[in-house]
């Protein structure tokens, strides 16, 4: 391949696989002798992963590559880099689809892709990630939003420490990609895609205009940061189709014991909520929230600016210092309750109601942040610290 080409990249993410099938065979019939690159990990349990390549004419290549230190993405590191390179050097092929398993979460494998090396080469030197593509049919989409099912249960598991549910992996796949191929669907399955991500193209499987869609390019920091819960910019409120999202932001702190105890109605009430929020006990913290099928997970997203020194400030994006300068609190500085519930019938009142009577009275409000450090600290067994 002449040096100022590079190969362009597309990533292929799905829980559904029929329709994750479909999104592929209509970017390879479109492409100029595209080729698929699949790493199959239903062997994932004996650390065993299935590599196979195929084009147009159907599977040419298979081998078997180890799944290293049960690290689906070292194993992807290892293998398909090279095999990338490789088929971007030999210049004759016009695209590369990359399927990903049905389980894996796109996030690390793009990051991989767009930030790795071969022999000191960087990737970006010889290909060109093009596109992030979820493949989702909604009628599916409400009903596996609303269970707690593990991967493991559906053999979708990525290595045999995976313990993310279905619902998480499918939310996380659909919010991390820019274009959603679907198949027909009802009203609210579709109304239910556009609230996760309302800035995802949306291409209708078998009309033939995924293959443009998909080479529309895909900026993997912008996507980084949609993703990280203390820069994202949450979904707006929203009722369609009979699915709505509710958007709940506060100022003052929350309790502790209150908000955890009111968990085991809040969680379950919305398919799909997350956001940031920050709790009395625990000042100087970010906390990340983010439940699907009634499944919750809690993450420390690292300190809130107001509880930096000014010097330290620069260590974070400039982004993130833009927004908080633009909406800052007199009293809490950055520190906010930024949490969205997307459900079909959700009780938006209800959920509002519950919310606000778990936030510090006036009266716990006086006793300032050394009072509040007082409270039980409720939320000790949820907290995952981000690596």
């Amino acid at each position: 391949m002449p040096e100022h080409l590079r190969l362009p990249v597309v990533v292929v993410t799905g829980l559904h696989r029929a329709e994750r099938r479909r999104a592929v065979q209509e970017l390879l019939d479109g492409a100029v002798n595209g080729v698929v690159l699949h790493h199959d990990l239903r062997d994932a349990g004996r650390s065993a992963v299935h590599r196979e390549l195929r084009d147009t004419g159907g599977v040419y290549d298979t081998s078997e590559v180890p799944l290293t230190n049960d690290c689906p993405c070292c194993a992807l590191r290892e293998d398909l880099l090279p095999e990338l390179v490789g088929i971007a050097e030999a210049g004759q092929h016009g695209l590369a689809i990359v399927e990903l398993w049905g389980g894996s979460d796109p996030h690390p494998v793009v990051e991989v892709i767009a930030g790795g090396e071969v022999d000191g080469r960087p990737m970006d030197e010889v290909i060109e990630l093009a596109g992030v593509v979820a493949a989702v049919d909604p009628d599916r989409l409400l009903g596996e939003l609303s269970v707690p099912d593990d991967l493991a249960e559906h053999g979708e598991h990525t290595a045999p420490g995976d313990t993310r549910t279905h619902a998480e992996a499918l939310a996380h796949q659909i919010e991390y990609a820019t274009t959603i191929a679907v198949a027909r669907g009802g009203e609210a399955g579709l109304s239910m895609l556009r609230q996760l991500h309302p800035n995802a193209r949306r291409v209708l499987l078998g009309t033939g205009e995924l293959l443009r869609a998909a080479l529309g390019g895909f900026d993997v920091p912008a996507a980084r940061d949609r993703v990280n819960p203390a820069l994202a910019l949450l979904p707006q409120e929203r009722d369609e189709g009979g699915v709505a999202t509710l958007v709940w932001e506060r100022r003052r702190p929350l309790h502790p014991g209150r908000l955890h105890d009111a968990l085991e109605l809040l969680v379950p009430a919305a398919q799909r909520s997350r956001g940031r929020f920050w709790l009395a006990n625990r000042p100087e913290l970010m906390l990340a929230w983010d439940a699907a099928g009634a499944s919750l997970a809690v993450e420390e997203c690292g300190p809130w600016l107001v509880s930096l020194p000014d010097a330290a400030w620069d260590l974070y994006p400039p982004s993130r210092r833009a927004a908080v300068a633009l909406d800052w609190h007199p009293a809490h500085g950055d520190r906010v309750q930024q949490l969205v519930f997307i459900a079909e019938g959700l009780d938006t009142h209800g959920i509002v109601e519950l919310l606000d009577s778990c936030l510090l009275t006036d009266a716990e409000l006086m006793a300032g942040e050394q009072g509040w450090k007082a409270f039980p600290d409720a939320f000790e067994d949820l907290l995952e610290p981000v690596s």
